[in-house]
């Protein structure tokens, strides 16, 4: 049988997309659009500082009416950043979502950045437990 993930590590997503707090909105939203990915994690000085979502360009770039060559990540990032260890458990993760209304988590270890945990990821992690502990009701 399939180990069940019920930690942070094992359904974080890892290597974690960043970008500087100096870079532009637009060169986000092309590495966001090339990676298929919805938000991207704001460093500076290589610590993770901020993340910006698809949600924060619409909001408070395209909306607004900014210019997305000019306008800098620090400037939308939402921050402080919102972390968990990746040892904690998923419910932790999902406890933290809903108390601090965030569809994502960044996972730091030792003040490192190793991954983030999405809402979608929680979900599927939770389908598998049921489909796992239905299993032997299927079964003949």
């Amino acid at each position: 049988m399939k180990d069940i993930p019920s930690r942070v590590r094992g359904v974080m997503r890892s290597p974690v997309i960043t970008i500087n707090t100096q870079a532009s909105v637009k060169e986000a939203a092309e590495i966001m659009a090339r990676r298929r990915i919805g938000c991207i994690v704001v460093t500076e000085a290589e610590a993770p500082v901020g993340m910006v979502t698809e949600r924060d360009i619409l909001e408070k770039v395209v909306a607004p009416g900014l210019d997305s060559a000019t306008t800098k990540m620090r400037e939308i990032m939402s921050h402080p950043l919102i972390t968990i260890q990746p040892d904690e458990s998923i419910i932790k993760a999902a406890r933290i979502m809903r108390k601090d209304n965030v569809r994502r988590l960044v996972v730091l270890e030792n003040d490192k950045l190793v991954g983030v945990i999405t809402e979608r990821d929680l979900l599927r992690a939770a389908a598998l437990h049921v489909a796992i502990s239905f299993r032997p009701l299927l079964q003949h």
